[in-house]
């Protein structure tokens, strides 16, 4: 599992039907991912925010440094059943995102999250994340703000484009309550049913033949954020909309 990692992200919005044709065009260049095979699997967050929502605000503000704390689980089957999780750091500097994330059950990753540092954790690696998970905890009062929820569809690079990953999410459900990762509840839908986020990620640059993947189907870039569209929803906080400008249309031309 890799800890610790520097990448680019890019985001869309586009309609089932084009996020099944672009993973049509994808199989002559990346396979399934190995954990969710042609299937995918299912993904559940829960994001961490100081009493002001100060990681929300910096991400609506624009700011280029911003951070994200979260415990995300991968359940298979009964949401009550996971037991393990993980714990991240999901950092932006500019345009470069560095995650940082270490493995723990779940009932030590969320006591790491309550700023408790008691949790053993043998590896120095995994250290000296608790450590800053813990840090970031205390210092900023950190608690239980909004829980993501989603079906992810995803596809990694061949041999020449090894540090390429193309995700798309479905359903992408959103709560601010009920905020326990493995307990399931009713969520609000982000996006209608017809849309999903595709997120094109990368160690350096992007691949030509993904450029024009993209430009074959007209994907726009947009400024996305699954947690805060989901705590503005949630909790009716007034920001821009998640969705901004036209969707591509996949009845229309893009051959």
């Amino acid at each position: 599992m890799i800890r610790r990692f520097n990448r680019y992200e890019l985001k869309y919005i586009v309609t089932f039907n084009c996020a099944r044709r672009i993973i049509a065009d994808l199989r002559g260049f990346t396979k399934p991912d190995a954990h969710g095979g042609e299937a995918g699997y299912r993904v559940v967050s829960l994001y961490y925010d100081s009493p002001g929502l100060d990681f929300f605000w910096a991400k609506v503000d624009g700011l280029k440094f911003r951070r994200k704390v979260r415990i995300r689980v991968y359940p298979r089957e009964r949401l009550d059943a996971v037991r393990d999780a993980m714990v991240e750091i999901k950092q932006r500097v500019n345009r470069t995102v560095q995650k940082r994330r270490l493995q723990l059950p779940l009932e030590q990753a969320e006591r790491l999250c309550t700023g408790a540092l008691d949790v053993a954790i043998a590896d120095a690696v995994d250290g000296q994340v608790a450590s800053e998970v813990v840090y970031l905890v205390r210092a900023m009062h950190l608690a239980p703000a909004c829980i993501t929820d989603y079906h992810r569809m995803a596809f990694v690079g061949g041999l020449y484009d090894a540090g390429l990953r193309v995700t798309f999410d479905f359903n992408v459900g959103c709560r601010a309550h009920a905020l326990k990762v493995n307990q399931e509840s009713n969520n609000h839908l982000l996006l209608p049913p017809d849309l999903c986020i595709m997120e094109v990620k990368v160690n350096e640059a992007v691949p030509d033949w993904m450029t024009s993947l993209l430009a074959r189907y007209n994907c726009q870039l947009r400024r996305v954020s699954k947690y805060c569209a989901g705590l503005a929803l949630a909790r009716r906080i007034q920001v821009i909309p998640l969705v901004v400008g036209p969707v591509f249309d996949e009845g229309a031309n893009h051959g």
